[in-house]
């Protein structure tokens, strides 16, 4: 399983939103592109990074950042926020992303990024799926900051997306994500055994080595982890002695 460290981008500093509240951010004094380097140096290949502002104003915000992620610090980069036609994902792909992340096209508009898949191809897309899990119920799948329900659930458009060819899926429960309290490990074992051919991308709750090897049993592909790293709770270390077991 390979774990992906994230790098939240607001008015160009590393931040964590908690529970993806903009008004409960923490602020990291780490420059974002000496914070991709030390992961680099650590022996990691891919960072995961999100354009808050991008997501939050509709429209890219830190291209140059992303840019210079990929060119000068030499990581691959999966990279989302603000993503609302395809010109821009494709911007985002010219600007030097190996991966773009689209979420709330994905669960609003299939049809519209089913286009963007063939587009970009399989291994250049990440359908980023935000879900909330009700007991006895189908995972539901949330867009615009979580307050809005897109009407789907979580299986019928892995279902749609997987018939189709796409391969990356990144899915969170937001009812762990940036709590540090575990990741909703039944989740990620129902999705890939729902959908073995998948690979998916773990996200939410991750705070401690143990909890990344849990996840790995689950068949998950990726794990993507932010704040364990950047509060400490998790070390790049840890993570480079899991790599090696894994």
């Amino acid at each position: 399983m390979e774990v992906i460290p994230a790098i939240d981008l607001l008015n160009r500093q590393c931040v964590r939103l908690y529970q993806g509240d903009f008004s409960r951010v923490t602020v990291y004094a780490t420059d974002p592109l000496e914070l991709a380097r030390r992961y680099r140096d650590a022996g990691l290949h891919r960072l995961h990074v999100v354009d808050l502002d991008g997501a939050r104003t509709g429209s890219p915000q830190n291209m140059d950042l992303i840019t210079a992620m990929a060119s000068q610090v030499g990581v691959a980069v999966q990279a989302g926020g603000g993503l609302r036609d395809i010109d821009r994902a494709l911007a985002l792909r010219a600007a030097g992303a190996d991966r773009v992340v689209v979420g709330s096209v994905a669960a609003e508009a299939p049809d519209m990024a089913l286009q963007w898949l063939d587009r970009l191809g399989p291994e250049h897309l990440v359908l980023a799926f935000d879900v909330r899990v009700t007991r006895n119920e189908d995972p539901a799948v949330l867009t615009r900051g979580w307050v809005k329900d897109s009407g789907n659930s979580l299986w019928a458009l892995l279902e749609r997306f997987c018939a189709r060819g796409a391969r990356h899926f990144l899915c969170t429960d937001i009812a762990q994500d940036g709590t540090l309290s575990g990741p909703n490990l039944d989740l990620y074992r129902e999705c890939t055994r729902r959908f073995p051919a998948a690979a998916v991308i773990a996200s939410g709750g991750v705070g401690s080595l143990a909890d990344l090897q849990q996840l790995a049993v689950t068949g998950a592909a990726a794990v993507v982890t932010g704040k364990a790293l950047l509060d400490g709770r998790l070390t790049l270390e840890e993570i480079e002695s899991f790599s090696r077991a894994a």
